[in-house]
């Protein structure tokens, strides 16, 4: 004996606005899939935060772009680029990607092919993968074994630089 009914609704078919309901996590698709992208295992690339990939430009691994890169944020090239890039980021510079230019940013990862110099970056990392064409000025820079660059590299000195040029700031307003 039943102390409750059981009620039962009829079977609503099917609306045209069910069909607009997002789909699940798994079943999205990326934006910009070029379908050519190499897949990157975990120790390649540094790990990204959740600030950096909020802020972090693409350029896929399809594109051929040339032109002038200026901003604050974070740039990750995976395809081919003509030009130069000053970013107060961090580059990143994907496996099989190529930039010919010169490049002023806050920290550079190479796993790709740079053609140009990088100034004023505070640190380098030269992928197993990397290959550098160009002069290198930065705070520190790090070699992986199989990574190959020709150029001239001056490193460690930004520790320097900047309390000679506060000495000269003190000793210039003080005159």
């Amino acid at each position: 004996m039943a102390i409750w009914k059981e009620q039962t609704s009829p079977r609503k078919e099917a609306s045209p606005t069910q069909d607009l309901a997002p789909r699940k996590e798994e079943e999205r698709q990326p934006a910009f899939s070029s379908g050519h992208e190499q897949p990157t295992r975990s120790h390649d690339l540094p790990a990204r935060s959740k600030e950096r990939d909020s802020k972090e430009s693409l350029i896929a691994a399809d594109l051929t772009i040339e032109g002038k890169i200026e901003g604050s944020g974070h740039v990750r090239l995976a395809g081919r680029f003509k030009g130069d890039v000053s970013v107060e980021g961090d580059l990143t510079i994907e496996p099989g990607a190529k930039v010919t230019g010169g490049v002023r940013a806050r920290a550079v990862i190479i796993g790709g092919e740079l053609e140009g110099n990088i100034e004023g970056a505070s640190r380098v990392e030269l992928l197993e993968t990397g290959v550098l064409n160009g002069d290198l000025k930065a705070g520190s820079l790090t070699v992986a074994a199989g990574s190959r660059m020709r150029g001239q590299v001056a490193f460690g000195w930004e520790a320097e630089q900047q309390s000679e040029s506060r000495i000269k700031m003190v000793t210039d307003s003080a005159l």
